[in-house]
């Protein structure tokens, strides 16, 4: 007798039943409890493994399918011993973008003591983005090209090219340089920097130390942030730049190599110039999606145009360069104003407006002006060429208003 007596649990099948079925069975081929016409009898437990076989096998193929459809994956690299290899892909990236990552020569000419001139060489790193008409395009840092007398552009085979500046834009920190492509093999793929997640792989590649065509790999640690830096890399913090965190180790010389995701596409221009000597763990790199706005118009007009107000400035509050007691009490400020920026020169269109030398600004418009840094993110973001600009400034005391016609930014102008 079986655990369950009613027929919904039992294991067997009753008389009554197997003659009833195979009563009804007329044609050929087999039932449950019937012999075909080979002679062979199917059981229940054979149907229950075709069945488990056939429905294994159509879920594969439905997984399968539906996989297919959604995102294109990348291929699995499989080593020698036949396992899986996740650093293959880092190989894969470096075999892709390699030989589109160039070593920059800046050389500078000096004269030494005894009037012989002597030449001091910088390097950096580039990244071809673009070949067009027997000519190619490299992105790189503008802290890399500057100053040059002679840019030299050694290609990842070792091939040598003089190099012609076509533009730079020191606040974004790029330029472009123009080879001839001849020996020119690859160009780089630019990817989505917006897609970047926290904790995903990338890889470093360039020329750091003069050791070209270094790669190392690491991690987005931050996908977003923003470093403050002196343009003039005169202590005082006068923008923001937005920028990519990584453990990928980012030394002197890989300014302008490629940060690369594991699709083998730059989502990154590599920089040194806003990193403190003596911190590991801690590289930036500026996101292409800011970098290609900027590369496009410089290889259009050979220039950024920005607004340009003319003034240097230095912070009422700034934690480096403090201004004394003194100095406050010849500036004459209400006691309640706490941030703004001092003039310490005007030129261009602020001369032209009327401001002078120890004019607090403290709005533009309707914008609050705290810092240095908040001036030129108004300028820069929010005014163009040719816009008139309301300017509200302290002198001796009183509040005053004057407005600007804001022109076009010099390009030797802070």
């Amino acid at each position: 007798m079986s655990l369950f007596d009613d027929d919904f649990f039992s294991t067997k099948v009753s008389g009554k039943v197997k003659r009833r079925w195979q009563e009804r069975e007329t044609g050929t081929g087999w039932t449950l409890g019937k012999t075909t016409q080979s002679g062979r009898r199917w059981s229940t437990v054979q149907v229950a493994i075709v069945s488990s076989v056939i429905s294994a096998l159509s879920a594969v193929i439905l997984y399968s399918w539906i996989v297919g459809t959604g995102s294109v994956t990348q291929p699995v690299a499989i080593n020698r011993t036949g396992t899986v290899d996740p650093y293959d892909r880092i190989v894969t990236v470096a075999d892709k973008v390699g030989p589109a990552v160039v070593s920059i020569v800046n050389e500078q000419k000096r004269v030494a003591a005894e009037a012989d001139e002597e030449k001091d060489t910088n390097l950096g790193s580039g990244v071809i983005i673009k070949r067009d008409d027997g000519k190619a395009f490299i992105l790189t840092n503008e802290h890399v090209v500057q100053g040059a007398d002679k840019l030299e552009v050694v290609l990842s085979n070792g091939q040598r090219k003089n190099a012609e500046l076509i533009g730079k834009d020191r606040v974004m920190d790029i330029a472009v340089l123009l080879i001839d492509d001849a020996g020119v093999s690859t160009v780089a793929e630019i990817g989505d920097s917006r897609r970047l997640r926290l904790g995903e792989t990338v890889v470093a590649i360039g020329n750091p130390l003069g050791l070209g065509g270094s790669l190392t790999a690491g991690i987005v640690s931050y996908t977003n942030r923003l470093i403050p830096v002196s343009l003039n890399q005169d202590g005082v913090y006068d923008w923001e730049q937005r920028v990519i965190q990584t453990d990928a180790a980012i030394n002197e010389g890989n300014s302008g190599g490629a940060l690369v995701n594991l699709q083998g596409q730059v989502i990154g221009i590599n920089t040194m110039k806003i990193a403190t000597t003596g911190v590991e763990g801690l590289g930036f790199a500026i996101p292409t999606n800011e970098v290609m706005t900027v590369v496009d118009e410089i290889m259009k007009t050979g220039k950024v145009i920005r607004p340009y107000l003319g003034v240097y400035t230095v912070d009422l509050t700034n934690p480096y360069a403090p201004i004394t007691e003194e100095q406050r009490n010849d500036l004459k400020l209400p006691q309640d104003v706490k941030n703004g920026v001092i003039v310490l020169e005007a030129t261009g269109p602020a001369k032209k407006a009327g401001l002078k030398l120890n004019d607090v600004i403290v709005r533009f418009d309707n914008e609050t002006i705290g810092q240095t840094r908040d001036l030129r993110k108004y300028l820069y973001e929010k005014k163009k060429v040719g816009e008139t600009m309301e300017v509200h400034f302290y002198r001796e005391g009183k509040l005053m208003m004057t407005t600007v016609q804001l022109e076009d930014k010099p390009q030797q102008a802070g």
